[in-house]
């Protein structure tokens, strides 16, 4: 008589720990339906559902009064990205001609199609404090977060002669103002450097 064998039993292979970049990809995707790209911070693919302005921090306060309250703002480190609707990258040279600010160089750039922005990390997400180890230093943040649920790009600066108009900041006024802080900020740090003589 030959025995049987009792049944194999399978053992699971050991789960991975879970990597904390997916919970931020998981609410960017899933609850604001904005894609991502992966990464440890993700990144945020621009042009999709807005293009990005980014600034000293400084000069960027001014600009906060301009946007609607609904209007996401992050901060990584001492830049301020505001968030604008998709194509105003592009314009942001013209608009800057127009205005007159042109020929200066601000310290102001506009990313768009085919760019990415470090995805801050959600409302609410546990952090490390800073100084420990695994904490991330100079990591985005949201200043003012997007709020799930509600329709992001209705409330993001555009050009009037775009379909802006209803709540949506006018993009010139933005613009105008940041430019205008961006210089007094260049102004104010040449007037502190001690003048070189030869």
């Amino acid at each position: 008589m030959v025995g049987t064998l009792p049944p194999v039993t399978t053992v699971p292979l050991p789960r991975r720990p879970r990597d904390p970049s997916d919970h931020a990809r998981h609410w960017y995707e899933n609850e604001l339906g904005w894609p991502t790209v992966p990464g440890s911070p993700p990144g945020l693919r621009l042009g999709v559902h807005f293009d990005v302005l980014d600034m000293p921090a400084e000069a960027g306060r001014a600009a906060l009064r301009h946007l609607a309250p609904g209007s996401p703002v992050a901060l990584q480190g001492d830049r301020m990205r505001l968030l604008v609707a998709a194509g105003s990258a592009e314009e942001l040279p013209g608009v800057l001609a127009w205005l007159e600010w042109g020929a200066l160089a601000l310290d102001l750039t506009a990313t768009g199609e085919g760019g990415l922005m470090d995805a801050p990390e959600p409302p609410g997400a546990r952090r490390l404090p800073p100084g420990l180890p695994g904490a991330p230093q100079g990591a985005a943040v949201w200043l003012r977060p997007p709020e799930p649920g509600c329709e992001v790009e209705a409330s993001l600066p555009t050009l009037s002669a775009l379909g802006g108009g209803g709540g949506a900041p006018d993009l010139v006024r933005l613009v105008d103002t940041v430019a205008t802080h961006c210089h007094r900020l260049r102004l104010r740090r040449l007037s502190v450097q001690p003048l070189a003589f030869s």
